[in-house]
């Protein structure tokens, strides 16, 4: 088939590397955000799917609204046969999806229908779920609500961050989106309606629904900490700044400190929480780079009884 391929963030990288290197499609064009500023000197950057492309020669389109008109006529000019999608990161308009034959096909990175949304992978964590995975299906104008035309699981690692899981699902799903334009182009596969039952929304996490709660249980402190990690990241408050939490782990035995409260060892810093103490591993104090939390609280000699938390 012909392809148009529209993502553009990393993650989206090696599902376009798998077509390309599938020798079964073409990939005409990809579609991308327009470029965004970044680093201290806000100097546009082109995104990882641009940039790829670009090192594979491939047309690029940057679209400030899938509906403006003359990227529109651009699509119709391609004449696509499938729009394979991962993480593009714009509402595509009725007008685009009637564009390609076989349509949009997005690669959505849980077993929908469970975690419909911006961050799947994210609130998976956060909800403790011991297996997720990533989803083929048909774009529609609902919200990742298509008929799915295949999965692949993983298994959740007890110390998995967001991003370490992200990282081997882009990777798993990127051979699940070649299979299935494989299937669609042969007739094999057949895009399977979503139950009705089990859907959960996974919006985008925010800043503030980053803040750790230490009256919660340890478990849910360390969900939190491992699914806003690295974005937008887990924080708290220490002295009246603010304090990311980068790596916690439980601490079953140690049950003698109040929600927040700090406990200083030689080389181990401990908070209390609504159950059993977590162990901080690394932080980040505002406006530094992460490091050790034994070092941290060296350095700002945490006084008895002193809290994290507003």
């Amino acid at each position: 088939m012909k392809l148009v391929f529209a993502g553009t963030p990393e993650v989206a990288v090696p599902a376009l590397d798998a077509l390309l290197a599938s020798g079964r499609h073409e990939v005409a064009a990809v579609i991308t955000r327009p470029d965004a500023p970044a680093g201290r000197g806000r100097r546009l950057v082109a995104s990882p799917v641009a940039e790829r492309a670009e090192e594979a020669g491939i047309e690029v389109l940057k679209p400030h609204r899938p509906r403006d008109e003359d990227f529109l006529a651009r699509l119709r000019e391609i004449a696509p046969d499938c729009c394979p999608v991962v993480a593009y990161g714009a509402l595509l308009p009725r007008v685009a999806l009637d564009i390609p034959t076989h349509g949009w096909v997005n690669l959505h990175f849980s077993l929908l229908p469970a975690w419909r949304g911006a961050a799947p992978v994210q609130h998976a964590l956060m909800a403790g779920d011991e297996v997720t995975g990533a989803s083929t299906f048909q774009i529609e104008e609902g919200l990742d609500s298509g008929p799915v035309y295949g999965v692949v699981t993983e298994d959740v690692r007890p110390t998995d961050t967001s991003g370490d899981l992200l990282t081997r699902l882009a990777f798993a799903g990127a051979g699940l989106l070649a299979a299935t334009m494989d299937g669609i182009e042969d007739g094999s596969l057949k895009a399977v309606p979503q139950p009705a039952d089990g859907i959960t929304l996974a919006p985008k996490i925010q800043v503030e629904d980053a803040q750790v709660d230490f009256a919660a249980p340890a478990l849910r402190v360390d969900r939190v900490v491992r699914g806003c990690t690295p974005a937008p990241g887990a924080w708290t408050v220490f002295r009246g700044e603010r304090l990311k939490l980068v790596q916690v782990a439980p601490v079953a035995d140690r049950t003698d400190l109040a929600p927040g409260e700090l406990a200083v060892g030689k080389n181990n810093v401990y908070a209390g929480t609504g159950s059993h103490a977590v162990e901080l591993l690394w932080v980040q104090p505002q406006g530094k780079k992460p490091m050790k939390a034994a070092d941290w609280a060296r350095g700002v000699r945490i006084a008895p009884g002193e809290r994290l938390g507003a």
